[in-house]
C-alpha cells in the first residue's frame, strides 16, 4: 500500500472490521512517529520509554509528533480518579490551600495520596476491607481435609504444606475443636520461624497465620489487582465498606474541616463537573484567579466533550473505554502545541447520536490550531466533517489491506465500496415486534443516578436499552438486572488476554480436536502438535520468534532460524493432515479453515466465529491483539447453540462497520428465535430500529438522567416528543 495523507486536515479511516485501519494508523504512522521521537533521547532515557519496532514499510515520510488517544481503560489503581487523571484535583487542592489554609495548610494537606492529607484509618482508599473468617474457613474440616476455601490455600498449596508441617496442629482434628491457642496460631499468628522435616531432612521456614498472609497477598492488592479467576472468591471472602472516620472521602479531618464558600474539598469533588464548574467560577479571590481560570477551563472542556455528568472523585478504573478516551482528550484541549498529529481510535464509542457533534467540534478545534487529525471511525456523522476519507477493504483479513477509496465524503456514497453503499441504506423500524413470553422485573432501582426506577423487561424478545451517555443504562442493566436474575449471562468486552501464547485456537478450545485429528491421521501422540509441549521448537520454545534484549536499545525480535517461524520441530512438520502440516493449518483464517476441515467439532466452532464476523482472524491470532469489540464477539461466539438464557450485551456494535452491524443484528435475532431473552445496551440506530422493545433512559446525563423516558416498541418511540433517541430515529427515516 502507498498512501498520501494531507497534513493539518481531518482524515477519517474507515472500512469493514479487519480491513487494516488500525494496522495502518496505529501500527505504522503513530508507532513510527513515536519511535523516531524516542530515538532523539539519550540511551538511558530510551530505556525508560515504550519500545516500538520499525514498521513494515519502505518509507514513512514527513511525520510530525503523534499523540495517540485510544480506548484503553485506565489502570486498576484505586487511588486514580477523574480528578487526578485530568490534573483537575491538583488545581483544586492549590485553590483550597491558598483560600482556607491561612498559610498553614499546603496543597499536599488536601491530597489523599500524601501522608499530610491522607485519612489515617483507610490510608486514602476511602474504604476499609475486612476478611470474613467464616467465609474463608470451613470449621467442619480438618487441616488434612483442606479447610480453607480459597484456591491458593487449597490442599497441596505452599501455605497448606506449612500448616501441615508446622507442628502446631493435630492435622486430623476438626477446626471447630481447636483450642484458643491453636485457633490463634492458625488464623492470627505473625511471622514465626519453624523447622520443617521433609525426606528425612530439616529445613528452616517462616510460618504466619491465615489472616496476615491473606492480607499481605491479596487485601493489599485489592480486587482489581488480582487474576480474574481469584476475583469471585475474593469478593465472597472480603467485605468492603466506606471508612467510618472520613466517610469515604479519603482525607484527614484537618483537610475536611477547611471550607471554601461553605464546602470542603470532598464536597467539591463529589459534585458533577457541570455543577463544580459553576461553583469554581464563583470564586473571586484575586490570589487564586489564575488557578480558577485554569481549573474552570479544564472542567468546561470535560463538559464540552459530554462528560459533565462525571465527578472528580469517580474512580478512573470504573470509566468505560469511550469515557476513558474522552478524559484523555481533556489534557490536549488547552495545549499551546501545534503541528502535532492526533490519532483517535473510534472516539464515538459510548456516545449517543445527540453527543456526536461535541466530538466534531473538538476535531475542528484541533485542526484549526494547525494540527493533523487522524480518526479511525465507522460513524457517518464523523465521516461527514472529514477533509479527507480513506476507505480500506474491500473485505477483511486477507481480503482487505487495500485502499478502495480516497477523497471527499461527498464522493464516498457513489464509490461502490461497502462503506459507500451503507451510507444511504437503513433498515426500516420494526413494525411487528415479537410477543413476549414473560417479564423480568427490576423494582425501585436506585444505583448511582437511577431515581427509584421500576421497569419490566419482556422475556423472549430483543430489548434495547438506550439513552445519552451517563443516563443510567449500565447501572440499570449491568448493575441491577444480575442482582435480581443472577443466572443472566453478561457478554462485555473484557476477555482475559493471557500470555502471548494464548490465541484463537486455544481460547475457543479448537486446538485440542485439531491436535487429535493430526495425531489420529499420523498414528502419533497429540502432544507433538502443541507448541507448548513436545512438538515445540527447542530454540524459540514454540513462539516462532526469538526476543533478544539489548539493554537500553529496543529488543530485537527475529524469526527463529531453526523452525523458520513455524514454531514446531522438523519432525512434527513432516506429519500432515490432508496435505498441510500443523503450522500451515494454524496459519489459516477462520474462513479458510472452514473450507479445509471436515471434523464436525472444529467446523461447529469455526461456523460460530464466522457468524459473529470474525472470519478474517487466523487460528494462530493472539488474543492479546484483539480489539474490545472483537473480544466481545469472541465471547458471543461461545454462547451460540446453547440452551435458552438471558443475555446482556454492552454495546456490541463497538468496532463494527455498518456492514458488520447487519450481521450482528441477524445473530441477535437467532438467539431470540432460539428462545433466549436478549437485552442490549446500545446507541446504534440500526439496532434500535430492529428491536422488539425499547427502554429509553434520560432525559439527560448524571443527575439529569436516571429516569425512564420511554418504554415500548420502536414504532411508538418514533412518535415520542420527549426522547432524544426518538428525534434521531425519526431523522434517520427521512
Amino acid at each position: 500500500m502507498s498512501l498520501t495523507i494531507p497534513k493539518r486536515k481531518i482524515t477519517v479511516f474507515t472500512g469493514v472490521s479487519g480491513s487494516g485501519k488500525s494496522s495502518l494508523v496505529f501500527g505504522i504512522i503513530a508507532a513510527e512517529s513515536q519511535r523516531l521521537i524516542n530515538e532523539t533521547y539519550p540511551l538511558f532515557v530510551q530505556a525508560l520509554l515504550p519500545h516500538y519496532g520499525r514498521p513494515e514499510a519502505d518509507s514513512v515520510e514527513n511525520l510530525s509528533a503523534a499523540i495517540v488517544i485510544d480506548q484503553k481503560r485506565f489502570g486498576g489503581n484505586t487511588r486514580s480518579t477523574v480528578g487526578t487523571a485530568t490534573d483537575s484535583h491538583a488545581l483544586l487542592r492549590q485553590i483550597f490551600a491558598r483560600c482556607t489554609g491561612g498559610g498553614k495548610l499546603g496543597a499536599r494537606a488536601f491530597s489523599f495520596n500524601d501522608p499530610q492529607g491522607v485519612c489515617p484509618d483507610c490510608e486514602g482508599i476511602g474504604q476499609v476491607s475486612a476478611v470474613d473468617v467464616d467465609a474463608l474457613v470451613d470449621r467442619d474440616k480438618s487441616i488434612n481435609e483442606g479447610p480453607i476455601r480459597f484456591p491458593t490455600f487449597a490442599v497441596d498449596s505452599r501455605f497448606w504444606g506449612l500448616m501441615v508441617n508446622s507442628g502446631f496442629f493435630d492435622n486430623d482434628k476438626k477446626l471447630r475443636d481447636f483450642t484458643e491457642d491453636e485457633w490463634h496460631k492458625l488464623v492470627h499468628l505473625g511471622d514465626t520461624k519453624i523447622d520443617i522435616v521433609y525426606a528425612g531432612k530439616t529445613f528452616k521456614a517462616t510460618y504466619e497465620g491465615l489472616i496476615p498472609r491473606f492480607k499481605k497477598n491479596y487485601l493489599a492488592k485489592g480486587v482489581e489487582g488480582l487474576q480474574p479467576h481469584l476475583r469471585k472468591d475474593y469478593e465472597r471472602v472480603v467485605t468492603t465498606q466506606p471508612c467510618s472516620l472520613c466517610g469515604g472521602t479519603r482525607l484527614s479531618q484537618a483537610a475536611l474541616a477547611a471550607k471554601l464558600d461553605g464546602k470542603n474539598i470532598a464536597d467539591c469533588t463529589a459534585m458533577e463537573v457541570a455543577d463544580l464548574a459553576a461553583f469554581v467560577r464563583g470564586i473571586t479571590k484575586p490570589e487564586v484567579a489564575p488557578l480558577v481560570a485554569a481549573l474552570g477551563e479544564r472542567l468546561e472542556s470535560l463538559e464540552r466533550i459530554g462528560l459533565g455528568y462525571l465527578t472528580l472523585d469517580r474512580q478512573s478504573s470504573t470509566l468505560s473505554g469511550g469515557e476513558s478516551q474522552r478524559v484523555k482528550m481533556v489534557r490536549h484541549l488547552g495545549s499551546s502545541l501545534t503541528d502535532l498529529t492526533y490519532v483517535f481510535d473510534e472516539p464515538s464509542v459510548g456516545l449517543h447520536p445527540h453527543d456526536l457533534h461535541r466530538l466534531n467540534e473538538l476535531f475542528r478545534r484541533l485542526r484549526d490550531k494547525g494540527n493533523t487529525v487522524l480518526v479511525v471511525e465507522h460513524k457517518p456523522e464523523i465521516m461527514a466533517i472529514a477533509d479527507h476519507i480513506v476507505d480500506l477493504g474491500p473485505g477483511a483479513g486477507a481480503a482487505g489491506g487495500e485502499v478502495v477509496f480516497e477523497g471527499e465524503f461527498a464522493a464516498l456514497a457513489s464509490s461502490g465500496t461497502l462503506t459507500g453503499q451503507h451510507l444511504s441504506r437503513h433498515a426500516e423500524v420494526k413494525a411487528s415486534p415479537r410477543k413476549p413470553t414473560g417479564k423480568l422485573l427490576i423494582e425501585n432501582a436506585s444505583l448511582h443516578n437511577l431515581k427509584d426506577v421500576t421497569v419490566e423487561l419482556p422475556e423472549g424478545v430483543l430489548t434495547v436499552v438506550t439513552g445519552v451517555a451517563g443516563s443510567g443504562k449500565s447501572s440499570l442493566v449491568q448493575g441491577c438486572l444480575p442482582a435480581s436474575y443472577p443466572d443472566c449471562t453478561i457478554i462485555d468486552q473484557n476477555v482475559a488476554s493471557g500470555s502471548r501464547r494464548s490465541n484463537l485456537a486455544t481460547y475457543t478450545g479448537m486446538l485440542d480436536p485439531i491436535r487429535k485429528a493430526f495425531a489420529s491421521a499420523n498414528k502419533v501422540s497429540a502432544a507433538l502438535f502443541s507448541a507448548n509441549s513436545e512438538g515445540a521448537c527447542a530454540d524459540c520454545q514454540g513462539l516462532g520468534v526469538i526476543y533478544t534484549d539489548l539493554a537500553q536499545l529496543d529488543p530485537v525480535v527475529t524469526t527463529c532460524e531453526t523452525c523458520a517461524g513455524k514454531r514446531f520441530t522438523a519432525e512434527v512438520l513432516r506429519y500432515q493432515l490432508r496435505g498441510r502440516d500443523i503450522s500451515e493449518v494454524l496459519g489459516l483464517s477462520v474462513a479458510e479453515a472452514r473450507e479445509y476441515f471436515t471434523e464436525k467439532p472444529i467446523l461447529r466452532t469455526l461456523k460460530t466465529l464466522e457468524e459473529v464476523g470474525l472470519g478474517y482472524l487466523t487460528l494462530w491470532q493472539p488474543v492479546s491483539t484483539l480489539s474490545g469489540g472483537e473480544r466481545q464477539r469472541l465471547k458471543l461466539a461461545g454462547e451460540l447453540g446453547k440452551s435458552a438464557q438471558i443475555y446482556v450485551l454492552d454495546e456490541p456494535t463497538t468496532g463494527l462497520h455498518m456492514n458488520d452491524v447487519d450481521t450482528l443484528i441477524g445473530l441477535l435475532d437467532r438467539l431470540v428465535d432460539a428462545g433466549s431473552t436478549v437485552v442490549v445496551i446500545e446507541h446504534n440506530l440500526e439496532v434500535i430500529a430492529r428491536a422488539d422493545w425499547i427502554v429509553d433512559l434520560g432525559p439527560g446525563a448524571g443527575r439529569d438522567g436516571g429516569s425512564v423516558v420511554f418504554e415500548g416498541p420502536p414504532a411508538k418511540l418514533l412518535k415520542n416528543k420527549k426522547s432524544l433517541t426518538a428525534r434521531y430515529l425519526r431523522e434517520r427515516q427521512k
